[in-house]
């Protein structure tokens, strides 16, 4: 793996909750551009990121600029929105300071420039968790060290989960993307025709109402029934809300060689749903 996990942990899993929510909301403007200008599909990936490791930020698919095509999308560690061509920023806007509504204002006029629709006239189909700052200038003076800590929880993950992926080709799993409604990145993996389907979602959480952290999950369709097998460590089983094999992030840097564990916690959990499945 390029990415060095070391550097993790100095800031605790457990103290990103305000930045967590911050990016949660400000990723909705990428989100509003992609759905104004990406045809909608039925698993609503036109809204969806993928993690640009060169600009350590989440970028939308691209888009139909009359000149060319865009991506729009935010660098985490930053807080900025960012509009790319190719290979490089081609604009963007550091939101200290700035209110929500201004962060709109800007998007949309770049946007427009470029011959796009703009994003201010989307509404989402889906509601938000609130955030202390809603409303009100972002002031990110404090929050340096936390938004760089949460960019890593995307970096990492995000490399691990193509490796991970990789190994699967010969069946099919699906693009890791981040999506803008539950802010999780993952790849769902089919395994083959049938009634009930069967898959397995394999992603990351940057934290959520389940836990405040962010955490690695394996998640079975169908849920299994009777005896939970027996996961490998970190993991274990979280069976509320949501039904899965879990590792938290403060378990996966008590690890000692975090990338690798992180990568074996999910191929050790995938197979296993996998076995359970019957497929």
């Amino acid at each position: 793996m390029r990415f060095d996990w070391s550097k993790m942990g100095r800031t605790p899993p457990t103290a990103l909750v305000e930045v967590r929510n911050l990016v949660h909301h400000a990723i909705q403007w990428p989100a509003r551009a992609a759905r104004a200008n990406l045809a909608a599909v039925p698993d609503d990936s036109n809204s969806a990121f993928t993690w640009d490791a060169s600009h350590a930020a989440l970028l939308s698919r691209v888009l139909p600029a009359k000149a060319g095509g865009v991506r729009v999308g935010l660098r985490i560690a930053r807080l900025e929105l960012i509009v790319t061509s190719g290979h490089s920023v081609a604009d963007a806007l550091q939101l200290d300071g700035r209110t929500d509504p201004a962060a709109g204002a800007w998007i949309d006029s770049k946007l427009r420039a470029l011959g796009l629709k703009p994003a201010g006239d989307v509404n989402l189909p889906y509601v938000l968790p609130d955030h202390p700052g809603a409303g009100r200038s972002l002031e990110l003076a404090m929050l340096g060290r936390e938004l760089g800590e949460l960019s890593r929880w995307f970096g990492g993950p995000a490399e691990a989960l193509e490796e991970f992926a990789a190994r699967l080709a010969g069946l099919r799993p699906g693009p890791v993307l981040c999506w803008p409604h539950h802010f999780d990145m993952a790849t769902l993996v089919p395994l083959g025709a049938g009634e009930p389907a069967r898959s397995v979602g394999v992603g990351v959480s940057p934290g959520d109402e389940f836990y405040a952290q962010p955490y690695a999950y394996v998640s079975p369709s169908p849920r299994f029934e009777g005896n939970l097998p027996e996961l490998p460590p970190p993991g274990h089983w979280h069976t509320e809300g949501f039904f899965g094999a879990v590792a938290t992030g403060e378990e996966i840097l008590a690890t000692k060689d975090r990338g690798q564990a992180f990568l074996a916690f999910i191929t050790a959990a995938f197979g296993i749903c996998r076995a359970r499945l019957g497929a």
